[in-house]
This record gives C-alpha cells, sequence and structure tokens, in this order.
C-alpha cells in the first residue's frame, strides 16, 4: 500500500493568481494595511500587511482554495518601511480550524524572517506540506518597528482521490487469486492502536511467525498521515510520516500466500480463519494504492472487483474540534462562568506528557475556599477546600501524563462531590457540609494569571503544559474561536485552534536500545541494562558483556560485526531472535542462540579477556568459544602526528555525527593556543582549539548560532605532557572533559535545531584559513569510536610529521625494575636486558621452582684470563677490573634449613654467599682476602625459612655494605677482609656443586642446595634466571636438576606445601616432581619457665622491646616503601587513566570472568 505522491518541478508561485477574499489575518492597523497586500514585491496598499497590534497572538493566512503541495515559502517586510518580522511559525490545514504546526528535523518550531525591509528570504519545505489552508504567526519582528510582512507560497496541485469510511465500514477487493502454497494463509493487518500509533501485524505461512510492530504516534490528531509498506521476500520496510522500520518476517517461506479477498478499512470477519479485536476505521484514506493498483479509483468507477460495505463517500469531511494550546507554565486561559450557581461543573479534554500541573481551578461564593483539579504523578486529583474543614480530595486515573486524549468532567453541587475520568467514576464524598457550594465565577484552566490581577487563584503543582478541547462550562460548550478573537474571557501564552503537542521521542535519540520518556520540553533517556551511560546512552557503560582488547580496551560488539554498529552478526543482517535486541539474546528462551563469526578488526585484538555478567539467575548460563589468534602492537593508541607550523593541518573525510558525536584524543604543545580540529558545513561548524594556556574550548553551530563550552585549568595545559580531550554533543547537550577535571556541559535548546550538518573536509591540526594552527603533537584520535591514521596521512602531508618525539618524559617511570625507557615515532618501549624482571614495562617477575639437589651456575669466565668466546657480559666480569661495588636483588620462599640462596666465586678463592643457616637465621657472607676469615652479617630476628616470600637487598661500597631484608631489617657493616672483588668466575644459584675453599657455614648449606622459589635475581646488570629461563644471547649458563619457571607470590590461606605446589601449576616449562618431599624448617624452641619472679618480667620486658622495635621497622618500611612507589605509580596511573579514558569504560572487578 502506496500513501505517497512524489510531484516533479512542483514550484510554481501560488499566491499571484489569489483574490482579494482569500487573504484573512487576526486584525489590521488600516484599510492599507490589510492582509490583501501580503504579496511578495507588492507595493499597493501601504506595502504590505501589518496588524492592528504588534504581538505574538497576530497572524496572516492565505486560503489556496483547493489542498495543494506547498512545497518553500518566501517573506519580505513591509515595502519601505520599518516593520518586517524576524521569526516566525508556519501553520497549516486542510479546513481552517484545528491547525498544524510545521516543523523541520521534528523539533523546530520556528522560521528565521528577514533582517530589512525588502530582501526576500527564501525557504525550501523538506518535506513538503499538503493542505489547503496556510497561517503565519509572527514571534519576533524590529523592535524599532512593528510586524510587517510580504509573502509567496511556491508549489502546486495536489489532486489526490479520498474516501472516507464510517465506522462501520469494510472495502474488500478481489483483485487477483495468487497461488497458494499447501493451503496456508498469510495476514497482514494495519490499525490503530488505543495510543495513537499504527499497529502493522504480519504472520508468513508458518507457525509461531506472527510480528506486532507499532510505529507513529499521535495519528488521532485530524492530519494527514503517510503510510508506505514494502516488502522483498522476508525482507520488510514499515514506513509511517517518515519514520521507516526495517525488519526480517518470520517462517520457513520467503512469499506471501494471500487471501483473495483484501479488505481496507475493516475486517470483513465472518467466514473467516483470523479476528482482530480492533474497531473498523473511522476517518479518511487518500492515495491508495496496492502494487500499483489505485483502489479509490475502482471504487469509484464501482468495478466489479471492488465490494463495498457501509457508508462510503469519495470526499472528506468530517467535524473540526477547536483545540488550544498551554505553551508554558505560564499559559491560563480564564473563563466566565455563571456566578452563584449552585453547582460547579466543568469538563474538558486534555493530553499532556507532563506528570504534574494545574488543570482547572474555580473560587467559590459565598463561603471562602475552592475547588482545584490538578494532575499529580500523572492521577487527576480533585480537591475541594473550605476554611475551617477538612478538604475534600478524591484521585482518579493513573498514567494520563501519556500524550493521549483524557475526558474528565467534574461536579460540585451541595453535598455531592465526583469526578469522571475517561468515562469511569472515580469516587464521590458523600457530606461537604450544611453549607451550599455557589460557583465563583470564573474559571480558570491550565493555570493562574498573576497575583497582580487580583485574582484568588491557586496553584500548588504549576502550570500545565499540554492541550486542552471540547471545553465545556454548566454543560454549556466553550467557543474558543471567540476567546481567540478576544470577544470571550482572556488568557496568556496560548496557541489557540491548534494542538502544539509533540512526540519527542520519535525518533527514538536514546542510543542502543535506552528507553525514551519526555516532558513537554524535553526528552529523558533511561540507559539501564544497556550497557552505556550519557544523555542519549551513547558512551560505553557497564554492558552485561564484553571482550578485553590488547590495550585493556572494552569492547562490545562480536564475531562478524565492525566496532562501530556496536553489535552482532544479526544485527547488521536484521534476523536476530528477538528484533529488540542486536544479538541473539537468549537469556529468557528455552533453546540455546549463538552469535559466531570473525573478530576482524586488528587493532582490537587480541582478545585478552571475555566478561560475561547476568550468570547470577537460577538456571542461566553462557558458553564461548575463542579460536587462536596473535596480534601484537598498540597502534592506535599511540598512532600520533606532529606540528610543526601553524600553517600545516591533515585532512580527513567530513565528520558524519549528524545527532550524536564524540571526538577524543591527546595533545602535547609548549604553544599557548592553536585549534586541534575543525569542521564546517554552510552554518553549521564544529571547532576544538587550545584558546589559552589554560583554557580548551568546544564551539559548535547546528543551525540556533554559535556555542561553545569550555574548560579552564588551574595549571597550564602548554607544559609538554600529554593531557586527554574528550567533547561530545548530541540532541541533549553538549559537553567537553580534559584529565581529570570535571566536565562542562550545556544544555541544547528545547526546540532548536538537532542536526549537525557538515559538508567541508575535517581539519585536524589546523582549519580551512590555515590559521591558528596547533602546534605540538596529536595522539589516539577517534571520532565516534572510529580511529583517524595520523600517521599514514602525515607521511604524505608537508609540515607534518609522522609520530611524536619525547614519550620517555611522560612514561619513562613506568619502565621498572632497571629498565631503560627507548623513545619509539609512535610510543615508547621498555629496554628489559639489563633487567631482572621481562614484559612490556619490566615488570613481570622471572622466578624459578627449585627442586632438592638443582642449581644454576651463571659462568662469568671459562677460565682465567678470559676466553674468546665468552659473552659480553663476561667481558665486564674480567680478571683485570677490580669490582669495588656491586648491587644484589632477589626474593625467595622456602621451607629448608641449611639452605643456599646465592654464591658468588672468584679466581681468587674470595667469595660472597647468601644462606640460610640451620638455625633459620639469614646470613651474608664476604671473604674479599683468601687468607682471613669472611665477614659475616647476621639476621636472626626470625626464621627466615618459613614458607613466606622474603626481599634481599646487597649494596656494596668497597669495604661498607649495607644489607636489607624485606625492606625493613637493615643492617650496614665495614668489611675487614677487603675492598675489592677480583676475577669473579661464576654465580651459583642452589646446590654449589663444585669444591671450593669455602667456611663451613657455606659448605653445608652449599651441600644442602636449595628447595622452594627464587625469583628476581640479579647482581649488578647480569640476570642469572633470565638468562637460563629466557636464553638470548650467549652467556654460558648451566642448570642442573628440577628448574621449572613459577611464581613466588603466596596465596593467602594456603600452606608452604600448598603454596609451592600452586606455583608449579603455574609453570609453562614443566611439573614439579612431587615424590620430593618438603622438610619443615620451622622449628618451635621449646619455653623454659623458671620459677624465679626476676626472670619471668626479664622475659616480658624483652618480649616487649623487640614489639616495640619491629613496630619501629613496620613503620620505617611504609614510609620507604611510599616514597618507592610515589614516582612509579603516579606514572603507571596517569598511562592507566589514559587508557580507561580512552576507552570510556570501567570494569567491575566483582563480574565473572573467563
Amino acid at each position: 500500500m502506496d500513501f505517497f505522491l512524489l510531484a516533479d518541478d512542483c514550484d510554481e508561485p501560488l499566491v499571484p493568481a489569489l483574490s482579494q477574499a482569500s487573504f484573512s489575518s487576526s486584525s489590521e492597523l488600516s484599510s492599507s494595511h490589510g492582509p490583501g497586500f501580503a504579496r511578495l514585491n507588492r507595493r499597493d496598499g501601504a506595502g504590505g500587511w501589518s496588524p492592528l497590534v504588534s504581538n505574538k497572538y497576530q497572524w496572516l493566512q492565505i486560503d489556496l482554495g483547493e489542498r495543494m503541495e506547498i512545497t518553500a515559502v518566501a517573506t519580505q517586510g513591509g515595502y519601505g518601511s520599518s516593520n518586517w518580522v524576524t521569526s516566525y511559525l508556519l501553520m497549516f490545514s486542510d479546513s481552517g480550524r484545528n491547525w498544524k504546526q510545521y516543523r523541520q528535523e521534528d523539533s523546530i518550531w520556528g522560521f528565521s524572517g528577514n533582517a530589512n525591509a525588502d530582501s526576500v528570504v527564501y525557504y525550501r519545505l523538506q518535506p513538503s506540506i499538503k493542505a489547503r489552508f496556510l497561517r503565519f504567526l509572527p514571534l519576533e519582528w524590529n523592535p524599532k518597528g512593528r510586524i510587517g510582512m510580504r509573502i509567496e507560497v511556491f508549489g502546486c496541485a495536489y489532486n489526490i482521490p479520498f474516501t472516507f469510511f464510517s465506522i462501520e465500514i469494510v472495502v474488500s477487493d478481489n483483485i487477483s487469486d495468487p497461488p497458494h502454497l499447501d493451503n496456508l494463509r498469510a495476514v497482514i493487518c494495519l490499525s490503530i492502536t488505543r495510543e495513537p500509533k499504527l499497529l502493522a501485524d504480519t504472520r508468513l505461512p508458518s507457525p509461531h511467525t506472527r510480528i506486532n510492530l507499532t510505529l507513529g504516534s499521535l495519528l488521532d490528531d485530524q492530519h494527514w498521515h503517510a503510510v508506505l509498506i514494502q516488502r522483498a521476500g522476508k525482507l520488510v520496510n514499515f514506513t509511517v510520516d517518515e519514520h521507516r522500520h526495517r525488519f526480517h518476517a518470520q517462517g520457513e517461506f520467503s512469499s506471501l500466500d494471500l487471501d483473495s479477498e483484501i479488505s481496507f478499512g475493516g475486517i470483513l470477519a465472518p467466514g473467516k480463519s483470523v479476528s482482530f479485536s480492533q474497531k473498523n476505521f473511522h476517518g479518511c484514506l487518500e492515495n491508495l494504492y496496492y502494487n500499483g493498483v489505485d483502489i479509490i479509483d475502482l471504487a469509484k468507477r464501482q468495478k466489479p472487483q471492488i465490494f463495498a460495505m457501509g457508508n462510503v463517500s469519495f470526499s472528506c469531511s468530517q467535524p473540526q474540534s477547536v483545540p488550544v494550546t498551554f505553551l508554558s507554565p505560564r499559559s491560563y486561559l480564564a473563563l466566565p462562568g455563571s456566578s452563584r450557581e449552585d453547582e460547579v461543573a466543568a469538563a474538558f479534554q486534555f493530553r499532556t506528557w507532563n506528570n504534574a500541573g494545574l488543570l482547572l481551578f474555580s473560587e467559590l461564593q459565598l463561603v471562602s475556599g475552592g475547588l482545584l483539579l490538578f494532575l499529580n504523578d500523572g492521577k487527576l486529583k480533585l480537591n475541594l477546600y473550605q476554611p475551617g474543614k477538612l478538604p475534600s480530595d478524591i484521585t482518579a486515573g493513573v498514567g494520563l501524563n501519556d500524550g493521549q486524549w483524557h475526558s474528565v468532567s467534574i461536579s460540585a453541587r451541595r453535598n455531592h462531590l465526583s469526578v469522571v475520568v475517561d468515562g469511569q467514576v472515580a469516587s464521590a464524598a458523600a457530606s461537604l457540609g450544611p453549607e451550599q457550594v455557589y460557583s465563583g465565577g470564573t474559571y480558570y484552566f491550565g493555570g493562574c494569571p498573576d497575583n497582580s490581577f487580583g485574582s484568588k487563584c491557586k496553584n500548588p503543582l504549576g502550570g500545565f503544559q499540554g492541550c486542552m478541547r471540547r471545553i465545556s462550562i454548566s454543560n454549556k460548550v466553550v467557543d474558543l474561536i471567540s476567546v481567540q478573537q478576544g470577544t470571550l474571557g482572556n488568557f496568556s501564552d496560548l496557541q489557540i485552534d491548534s494542538c502544539g503537542i509533540t512526540d519527542r521521542c520519535l525518533p527514538n535519540y536514546c542510543e542502543h536500545g535506552g528507553e525514551c520518556s519526555q516532558s513537554w520540553n524535553t526528552f529523558h533517556c533511561n540507559c539501564a541494562n544497556t550497557g552505556y551511560t550519557g544523555a542519549t546512552c551513547h558512551n560505553y557503560g557497564t554492558p552485561l558483556s564484553w571482550w578485553v582488547g590488547r590495550t585493556n580496551e572494552t569492547h562490545t560488539y562480536w564475531g562478524g560485526s565492525s566496532p562501530d554498529p556496536q553489535k552482532c552478526a544479526c544485527g547488521l543482517e536484521g534476523n536476530c531472535v528477538d528484533s529488540q535486541y542486536y544479538c541473539n539474546c537468549d537469556a529468557d528462551r528455552n533453546e540455546w542462540t549463538n552469535d559466531t563469526g570473525v573478530l576482524s578488526y586488528k587493532e582490537h585484538l587480541p582478545v585478552t579477556k571475555i566478561v560475561i555478567t547476568d550468570t547470577g539467575r537460577p538456571h542461566s548460563e553462557a558458553a564461548y568459544k575463542l579460536g587462536p589468534l596473535l596480534c601484537r602492537g598498540d597502534r592506535s593508541f599511540w598512532n600520533s602526528a606532529s606540528f610543526n607550523t601553524e600553517a600545516s593541518y591533515l585532512h580527513f573525510p567530513t565528520f558524519h555525527g549528524e545527532l550524536s558525536a564524540d571526538v577524543s584524543f591527546f595533545f602535547k604543545t609548549t604553544a599557548s593556543s592553536g585549534v586541534f580540529l575543525e569542521n564546517l558545513g554552510i552554518t553549521d561548524f564544529i571547532r576544538i582549539e587550545l584558546r589559552s594556556p589554560a583554557v580548551v574550548t568546544f564551539s559548535f553551530d547546528v543551525g540556533n548560532g554559535p556555542s561553545e563550552v569550555s574548560v579552564q585549568s588551574p595549571t597550564h595545559f602548554n607544559d609538554n605532557q600529554w593531557h586527554h580531550v574528550r567533547v561530545e554533543r548530541n540532541m541533549k547537550e553538549a559537553s567537553i572533559q580534559v584529565d581529570q577535571l570535571p566536565p562542562q556541559t550545556q544544555p541544547a535548546p528545547a526546540d532548536g535545531h538537532v542536526l549537525l550538518q557538515l559538508n567541508s573536509q575535517l581539519f585536524v591540526g589546523g582549519t580551512a584559513t590555515r590559521q591558528r594552527g596547533f602546534l605540538g603533537c596529536l595522539r589516539a584520535l577517534q571520532l565516534n569510536g572510529q580511529a583517524l591514521d595520523l600517521e599514514d596521512r602525515a607521511r604524505v602531508t608537508p609540515g607534518v610529521e609522522p609520530g611524536c618525539r619525547g614519550h620517555c618524559s611522560s612514561y619513562g617511570k613506568l619502565c621498572r625494575n632497571g629498565g631503560n625507557c627507548r623513545e619509539k615515532p609512535s610510543g615508547f618501549s621498555c629496554d628489559c636486558t639489563f633487567s631482572a624482571y621481562s614484559g612490556p614495562f619490566c615488570s613481570d617477575e622471572i622466578a624459578a621452582y627449585f627442586g632438592s639437589g638443582s642449581s644454576v651456575v651463571y659462568h662469568f669466565q671459562e677460565n682465567y684470563p678470559l676466553s674468546k668466546n665468552s659473552s659480553s657480559h663476561a667481558a665486564s666480569f674480567h680478571g683485570d677490573l677490580k669490582l669495588r661495588r656491586e648491587m644484589i636483588k632477589f626474593s625467595f620462599r622456602t621451607t629448608r634449613t641449611p639452605s643456599s640462596l646465592l654464591y658468588v666465586s672468584s679466581f681468587y678463592k674470595e667469595y660472597l654467599s647468601v644462606i640460610i643457616a640451620k638455625n633459620g637465621s639469614l646470613q651474608v657472607r664476604y671473604k674479599l682476602n683468601r687468607y682471613q676469615e669472611p665477614d659475616v652479617v647476621t639476621f636472626d630476628f626470625k626464621n627466615m625459612a618459613d614458607g613466606q616470600l622474603h626481599h634481599v637487598q646487597i649494596n656494596r661500597e668497597e669495604g661498607v655494605v649495607f644489607v636489607e631484608i624485606d625492606e625493613n631489617a637493615r643492617r650496614q657493616v665495614h668489611l675487614s677482609s677487603g675492598t675489592e672483588f677480583s676475577a669473579v668466575k661464576s654465580l651459583v644459584l642452589g646446590r654449589i656443586l663444585e669444591h671450593s675453599d669455602v667456611d663451613q657455614e657455606t659448605a653445608l648449606a652449599g651441600a644442602q642446595g636449595f628447595l622452594g622459589c627464587l625469583s628476581a635475581v640479579q647482581l649488578s646488570h647480569v640476570a642469572p634466571l633470565k638468562a637460563a629461563l629466557h636464553p638470548s644471547r650467549s652467556a654460558l649458563v648451566t642448570v642442573s636438576g628440577h628448574v621449572t619457571e613459577s611464581s613466588c607470590v603466596a596465596q593467602a590461606g594456603t600452606d608452604a606445601t600448598s603454596r609451592e605446589r600452586t606455583h608449579s601449576f603455574a609453570d609453562h616449562s614443566g611439573t614439579r616432581d612431587d615424590r620430593e618431599p618438603l622438610a619443615n624448617a620451622i622449628k618451635s624452641d621449646s619455653a623454659v619457665i623458671g620459677g624465679l619472679i626476676a626472670v619471668v618480667i626479664f622475659i616480658l620486658l624483652c618480649i616487649t622491646a623487640i614489639a616495640v622495635r619491629i613496630y619501629q621497622q613496620k613503620r620505617l618500611y611504609k614510609r620507604n616503601e611510599a616514597k618507592r612507589s610515589e614516582n612509579v605509580d603516579g606514572a603507571e596511573a596517569v598511562l592507566k587513566s589514559q587508557l580507561d579514558r580512552q576507552n570510556a569504560v570501567s570494569e567491575n572487578q566483582k563480574e565473572y570472568f573467563f
């Protein structure tokens, strides 16, 4: 069915052919200023129309004689005068009553008018208007003059046949006999629902294939609405008033087996296999086609295949009601009643989106008091109050702010109070007291006048915004046209003979399935359960399931889809099992469904984590399968460009962010100002710039005039450090945030233009005028979530270089544990060559589990002197080099005593050993002179073989040694055995296999070896465990026994044995030999309790002193730890926050991670 007519070259001027009688107006200043003189470019009379009084209730109207298609309008001011209109409304009607306002972009209420008396301002109407009557309503005019207008209207004839259907009409058309498919039937039904929306009910010839869709809104406004249904196979387009819904019909077949009788205006129910609850259509249809067949033409010619029932006429004449619109909370309508009548009675219909507002107030005579009728929380409340008495209240209805027409009648007479809502009597109060109720003479609808008028009207909840019609007082219908003409009652801020309600939720500008609700002036988006946040659910929030990519960003698109739609493959193809969702959501279905496809956007890969939530419900399950893939890099985050001159820029295709636009990027500069980004349209534009050293500004214009919103910082942005900017503009608001500063927001006007219409190239780093360009670096530029390749464009653009320098100045502290920051054109890297750690930031622990009798030997020299094939590391330990200092770090965990942790030998029988003695104490033994006994540093404050993780650091500077255990116990000693370590031979971890001249304690521990976990072992720039487990050079490392890569981090709540087994499960290179028992070296000394009181007191004092010492050490450790990690954590927090801001998703750690 098709209700559209497209006319070619429909731009003829229509006003010249009209007679003087075709013009009318609200008033005229004089006979020479009458409406008949309001023809474009004419100088007759006073040269145009001007009303008697210039206010917003004046209008100029033309009658085109018949329905025409109007495609454009033009305006001028009064000839040779200072009278012109600067903005106006355009209304249209078929009957000269019940005017409808023309809107652009579904929300724009006004047209911009003239700036002088003679220039012509022309507007093309898209879409065009099909109407007989047009009315121009001036809103603003030249403040130094008065209202003055000359007009022209362009268009063509619109001769479309129409048919009027009464309430009992059925029209059946035997158009053709379509082929049958196994005697199955398909049904398509269109009907108007209670909420005036169009319902489409489709069923293909398969069981359980019914689809119900609703589209359109406020279709009961007594104006024409266009409907179009198109089907190709299973793909169906359903369009109402240019709002389209596309879906896939369900069923096994792709063709319709329709009944041979096709009904319009009703259902011929007898003998049919289906039934519908909707009433037959009562109203007018025009331009009615089915597959190109003109149904109305066939009916008018009484063709035999047309069968008509009921009252069918080929004209459209329906009684028109006169509505009135209450435009603001200050609106009111005051109507006279009969004073001192013994009944207060009124009736009317209303429609609104607001949940509160005054509907009616009437003052009572003889007895003080009044009657109030108002909306509160979508319910109707009738209140009769009298001094000294409890008020009488009645509550009726629910959800009356749904935008639909609701009828109300109230009555207060003698001792009876009643209210009827939509035909339902709500309740009645049985006794109002002995006094008689008399009306006060004036009824105030929608609000109260200003107190200066002396009115006693009360308004507890604010004014009503909405429409009313069919107002009657004491059973007498009020003539609202007389009110408009000023002969009855008075009013303020009303629009009479028009209902200006509009559905701000159609189309639904809430993205990603957000639920739209509205008031008279704006709409709101409920983003719950969408996974998105923001005014229009545009920003990433916390979805129910997502996956994490390579730079820790969160993604909610799945296999077979691209990042931008945030859908699954079925959402793109429109064939999801539930058309409300963009994936095959089966959370509430008995059968499993799946979404399968390839994740091919390489900038986001590999998948590092999959998160599935909403699994807490009974019998709720989730499953996933991830195929193999390896992709490295972070090109999107580090993609950058350097702008070297103010005239340089990069250009990209036009940015399309008509309804929602978000832009994010990082910048670094020393300049005081510059434009980051600009895109222009004919009048619209967007621009983001560094306005001054401490101000970043987002400027834009979507047709309502330039607007801007800025962030001002207490410190300067031109500090050559990276700063993150994110701006967003949607139908609700515009916002900007820089770094962690509070975001700044500017609400959008309630009835302004909404579409951002750009048509030029997007300029990055500069402007179209090549002025005020940006000097510095831009990085990670994303528009609506899509990254722009700055580097690729910079390679072919003069004045711009790919990449940025100086990343290490911002992020170098992220390279931990001795890693060195290396600059890259796009980012930085951490060189972990001389670190005992690995990973992108040299923070991944390299640890090993040592089985019984195992060892790792790192050979500095094969023999003395240095052999030719030794490593470069060994060369630095050449025998001729005297080591006057070294730094040693490592961590360990064991339960065995004695144990040898680390042993360094030399060819001169000098050595260093770190052991755990038989009593559990940790000893550091230096022997730097073969002829002297070793110097021993002992830590015996606790048993170090307790199964806990301990950290050891040793620093020697000539004869001074500083030893730190667990970052709290510290000792400094002066060596007596020497100051130099000569001809270092090897470093041994675990069992000492060579025969050497060492002291007895070292020999005992060396023979026993080490059983447990060692990690992050480093001697100056040598990392023996790293060389053994991750060989990357020719260093000579010998591994004996069972040594496997593991992790030494203990898990809370497990004993030593279970902890070591846990680490063995985490091994990547082998498994632990569980046949080797673990010796429990945790000794418990027997406490001997003496009988002497002095001994007991002495022991208690000792314990107290030790506790105080431990407390002091813990405080010292915490202070040092805070100082040590302050800079590193600060830099890491900066990078992490930048990654989080770029991806705009925070993960809830309480979710289920797979």
